[in-house]
């Protein structure tokens, strides 16, 4: 393995936080476990219904999950960022992707394959555990998605979304929408010309300001939170 790839590695290990904690010695098996793999901006990672025996770890750029009904509609699950994994539920058992997997940018992912996997979680308790508190939280997650979707009104769930989203820069009242606003409207369940409507709304309300294609400064926060 050349020095470049395993610094490649060696940064996907580092950056997931259910590896975090472990000694050098230990990171370093996790390491020669992995396979480091790029894929170019909307290059499918993997369909629904193909075999599921890897963990995919995502070192640079970003993935979309997301799932399509029977009309082709496409509802997006999630983002993942690095440092963020793929779902591990079919890891346990022979199974298949219940989603598509794609890259939103250039992507660098390691993977981990679900034996290696396994005798990693039976050698080292430490990562089932962090495994499990990731999963809990992606479940709680998903579950205030999905309330959301069904209880609160699409100008709540976009503000929501809006304030959930400071900080991620550094800069406290200004980011980048991380998505495409097709993709956010797939994500909170409307169409994207309401979402292009209803930041219009909120710029005219004086609650934002949308400097830019993707750029956003809260302006009014306050107001922003009772929307």
């Amino acid at each position: 393995m050349g020095i470049s790839q395993k610094r490649t590695h060696q940064a996907c290990v580092s950056r997931v936080p259910i590896f975090s904690g472990l000694g050098e010695a230990h990171l370093k098996e996790i390491m020669r476990t992995a396979k480091a793999v790029s894929y170019k901006n909307k290059e499918i990672i993997h369909h629904a219904g193909d075999v599921s025996d890897s963990l995919y770890i995502v070192k640079e750029g970003k993935m979309k999950i997301y799932r399509l009904s029977e009309s082709g509609k496409e509802q997006l699950i999630r983002i993942l960022y690095p440092g963020d994994f793929t779902d591990v539920h079919p890891l346990f058992h022979d199974s298949f992707h219940h989603s598509f997997a794609e890259a939103m940018e250039d992507t660098e992912v390691c993977i981990i394959k679900r034996t290696s996997l396994q005798e990693l979680l039976i050698k080292y308790p430490v990562i089932s555990f962090k495994m499990l508190a990731e999963l809990s939280n992606r479940l709680e997650m998903s579950e205030r998605q999905t309330m959301r979707c069904t209880t609160e009104k699409v100008e709540t769930r976009l503000a929501l979304f809006l304030i959930e989203s400071l900080g991620q820069e550094g800069k406290v009242h200004e980011f980048d929408l991380p998505m495409s606003k097709k993709d956010l409207a797939s994500y909170l369940g409307t169409t994207p010309e309401t979402i292009s409507r209803k930041l219009t709304e909120f710029e005219e309300a004086g609650y934002i300001e949308q400097k830019g294609h993707k750029r956003i400064k809260i302006l009014d926060l306050e107001r922003l939170l009772v929307v």
